[in-house]
């Protein structure tokens, strides 16, 4: 009888051992940060924030949700910024990029495919910080590439697609675009 409690107790002290290992081994996203500041961490619960709008982009074969906080949330529906007036400093976005795939097995589909999120490719964060951001209309960017084989994140590089510059400033260029609506391309649309 003791060798069979030894040999129980040995089984489930292994078997915790293991449980341990692979909790350690699992990639903690919110530990990750971009150089210059912006980390996944300053985003928790971005999972839950109110959608602004969808975007789908032909030249990158990707869709993407736009999703904001709540206090940009407030600022869009105060008008902002149509009205002129810019996002307050604390306004943030996440926007959640996928791989489309096609589906024919719903009733509304059977003539021609929907379009549905497929594979997750990356998240993109961007924070509004005037002085932190100075050197970015205000503004701070981060990119966090997703790889499926592994389950992990990790900042955009310059060998993406579109090349990232993997600092707070990576989106800066790009959005001088939008310079009059904020260096906000996204719309709050009606709803």
């Amino acid at each position: 009888m003791k060798g069979k409690t030894i040999r129980v107790t040995l089984f489930v002290g292994l078997f915790l051992s293991v449980l341990v290992a692979l909790a350690l081994a699992a990639q903690d996203r919110y530990t990750l940060k971009v150089p210059n500041g912006l980390a996944f961490a300053d985003f928790r619960g971005y999972e839950d924030w109110q959608v602004v709008a969808p975007s789908q982009t032909d030249a990158q074969n990707v869709m993407r949700v736009i999703l904001a906080n709540p206090l940009m949330i407030k600022a869009y529906r105060a008008g902002i910024p149509a009205n002129g007036k810019p996002f307050p400093d604390g306004s943030k976005i996440a926007k959640i990029e996928w791989r489309p795939r096609k589906i024919t097995n719903a009733p509304f589909s059977a003539s021609t495919p929907d379009t549905v999120p497929g594979v997750l490719t990356e998240v993109e964060f961007i924070e509004k910080d005037a002085k932190r951001f100075a050197d970015g209309n205000g503004w701070g960017y981060a990119v966090f590439d997703y790889d499926a084989a592994s389950d992990t994140f990790a900042p955009g590089t310059l060998a993406g697609k579109p090349p990232q510059g993997n600092d707070a400033k990576c989106g800066t260029a790009c959005h001088k675009l939008a310079a009059a609506t904020d260096f906000i391309f996204t719309a709050y649309p009606k709803r």
